[in-house]
């Protein structure tokens, strides 16, 4: 899931919708869309933390160069150090172990679903953090999505769903939830850095302070015995879904309006439950589309409130 779109740089707006901009959107969106599908592929054979600490350290091998040859900034002084590792820890460590750990109990469908209310969780903790009390009509639509989520969970208590499970559900609320501090973290370091030296730098420390610990707990020989499939997989949530999505969403921002184009992130979460439903055969139920009109529903109260 991108940063928050009120930190793109770009006025709301500013802008007009070329084909150009559709393109740059659907590739971010379809990336973002496949991720739980993809993660749901490389978690088959190898373990959900080390996929999880894979993310950020392949991510690093790319995101410290474009810095360095984008001559960025590293924000290491003081606060912004703080909040540079702290943005790094939630949204580039706890989000994709403890996301991974749960995509691996829980169906690709779930997944997506789950971190469609990625702007709920991020609101919470902004009101958390600066002790703001939103108004009642956000509350409402955080009522209405966290009931979708709830539904989620619920549906695998009481229904037979092959590799469903309410831990693996739950798991990836907690990753929302950490994605959401590292995101109101960097959201701080944003407003002096931009959006380019906070994610690339954030990846880059992640990926660093994240090898030792990948390289004592990875399983060598479960990684040998993984597939090109799961290489792929691997590659693909390290890379494309950490920076190409990134790359292209912000520049279909900066060209069409994040009025215009950032309504279209509503298709993200749809685009998963489809692709995990054709290729992975994860099963549509009527609790899955209720669950899925109520966490959609209430995100766009929430960002129309």
């Amino acid at each position: 899931m991108p940063r928050d779109v009120a930190q793109a740089q770009p006025q709301s707006g500013a802008g007009s919708v070329t084909p150009a901009v559709v393109v740059l959107a659907a590739v971010a969106l379809t990336v973002w869309g496949a991720t739980p599908l993809v993660t749901k592929v490389a978690v088959g054979s190898v373990d959900g933390v080390t996929v999880g600490l894979l993310r950020p350290v392949l991510s690093a091998l790319l995101s410290i160069p474009l810095a360095l040859a984008m001559r960025l900034r590293l924000p290491w002084r003081g606060r912004d150090g703080v909040l540079l590792a702290l943005s790094a820890l939630g949204g580039f460590v706890i989000f994709p172990v403890l996301y991974s750990e749960g995509v691996e109990r829980t169906s690709a469908a779930h997944a997506a679903l789950i971190i469609a209310a990625a702007p709920v969780f991020t609101g919470l903790v902004v009101a958390a953090v600066e002790r703001r009390v939103p108004r009642r009509v956000w509350w409402l639509g955080v009522a209405l999505a966290l009931a979708g989520e709830a539904l989620l969970v619920g549906e695998t208590l009481g229904f037979d769903q092959p590799g469903v499970t309410w831990q693996g559900d739950v798991l990836v609320i907690a990753a929302g939830f950490g994605a959401a501090f590292g995101y109101v973290a960097g959201g701080k370091l944003t407003q002096r850095h931009g959006t380019w030296a906070v994610t690339f730098w954030g990846l880059g420390v992640a990926g660093i302070a994240m090898l030792p610990v990948l390289l004592v707990t990875m399983d060598t020989g479960q990684l040998g015995r993984a597939g090109w499939d799961v290489w792929s997989a691997i590659a693909f949530v390290a890379l494309a879904s950490s920076i190409l999505a990134y790359l292209c969403w912000y520049s279909a921002l900066a060209r069409g309006g994040i009025a215009r184009v950032g309504a279209w992130q509503f298709a993200q979460p749809l685009i998963g439950v489809v692709l995990a439903a054709l290729i992975l055969g994860d099963a549509v139920t009527l609790p899955l589309i209720a669950a899925a009109i109520a966490i959609l529903g209430g995100v766009a109260i929430c960002q129309r409130s």
